[in-house]
């Protein structure tokens, strides 16, 4: 979860929500990937996409199976679906995500008994640190977001 906290301050210094993902198998990171859909101007360019096709691409196929990732953030909808579709065996989530979470928070797509694979999940993973990280940078936008409004920019 470390180096995915590695990648999240990585999308944040960039000014992408602040989310990190890596894909482990045998102990080895074979795919990272954080957020950049404003500059890729992108709304598929998410952390797990990234990693999950970087992961997809180190094995030579698209089975991530053995595979676990490691990810800041609750994954929304369509990672959910992408975990799923790859068949990742276990995600490791850092905070949940009460507004757009589809592993715990709005929905379990994860788990769901009709869909032809299922992912484990764990969460809480470095919470704090994971929190942390999302709470600094929505501080930093509004922040940004009064001085702009007030001229001061």
């Amino acid at each position: 979860m470390r180096e995915a906290l590695r990648e999240a301050a990585e999308a944040a210094e960039a000014g992408e929500i602040p989310v990190g993902a890596v894909v482990e198998r045998d102990g080895r990171i074979i795919g990272r990937g954080r957020n950049r859909t404003e500059g890729e101007k992108d709304p598929t360019a998410h952390a797990e996409i990234e990693a999950i096709r970087q992961a997809a691409k180190t094995l030579g196929g698209w089975r991530l199976t053995g595979c676990r990732m490691y990810v800041t953030a609750e994954p929304c909808a369509m990672c959910a679906g992408a975990l799923v579709l790859a068949r990742v065996d276990k995600v490791y989530i850092g905070t949940l995500n009460a507004k757009g979470g589809a592993c715990a928070s709005l929905r379990d797509l994860l788990g769901d008994d009709r869909l032809n694979h299922r992912v484990e999940m764990e969460t809480g993973v470095l919470r704090d640190e994971c929190e942390q990280l999302m709470k600094a940078f929505f501080a930093r936008l509004r922040r940004e977001k009064r001085a702009y409004s007030k001229g001061e920019v």
